[in-house]
């Protein structure tokens, strides 16, 4: 398969080697990319860029699949999100590319839990996947077969609004050294 990652940074890259080590091709790019799309397009940027991204690709991005990794904090106060109390990043992605199969994922998990597939050194690093599209969840699960990550499936996009929450959580703890980027929250069982 082959995935398209917006996004150079840490994120990207763990996210990027996941898919490597599953046996996927992938291209990481800044939003001005002039080349085919992959089968799978990863956006690895902060919410903020989402917007400038979807206007120069919204013609190709039809009938992909479109992985959300971004945590919709407000940075200036740190104290809250910048969606609707009842929506989501990936909902509010969802509304403005209607044929594209928007799914939540990777935002409960930090790069370095990422690169290493351990939380806390000892426990698999989970990727939880929210999307309406059922075979959209079952495309990016079997891209990471083979990586060393666990999927599961976390259900419909509403799920998205819980688990930017909880990357928010995760994130303000990380922030305030309640733990490191190497921990984080993991699922047992």
């Amino acid at each position: 398969m082959e995935i398209t990652i917006f996004g150079k940074g840490n994120m990207g890259k763990a996210i990027g080697g996941n898919f490597e080590k599953a046996g996927q091709q992938v291209t990481y790019t800044g939003h001005d990319f002039k080349d085919a799309l992959g089968d799978i397009v990863v956006l690895a940027v902060p919410y903020g860029a989402v917007d400038s991204i979807i206007d120069a690709h919204r013609d190709e991005l039809k009938g992909k699949v479109l992985i959300d990794i971004t945590n919709p904090v407000d940075f200036d106060t740190f104290d809250s999100l910048v969606v609707p109390a009842d929506s989501s990043a990936a909902a509010e992605i969802q509304k403005k590319l209607p044929n594209t199969s928007v799914v939540k994922a990777f935002n409960t998990t930090f790069a370095a839990t990422l690169a290493s597939g351990l939380v806390g050194g000892k426990e698999k690093t989970t990727v939880l996947l929210a999307s309406d599209s059922e075979d959209a969840k079952k495309t990016v699960k079997e891209a990471l077969e083979g990586s060393p990550l666990a999927v599961k499936d976390a259900g419909s996009l509403k799920r998205a609004r819980e688990l930017e929450a909880m990357g928010f959580l995760q994130i303000t703890l990380a922030a305030r050294g309640q733990f490191s980027w190497t921990d984080g929250f993991a699922v047992i069982g």
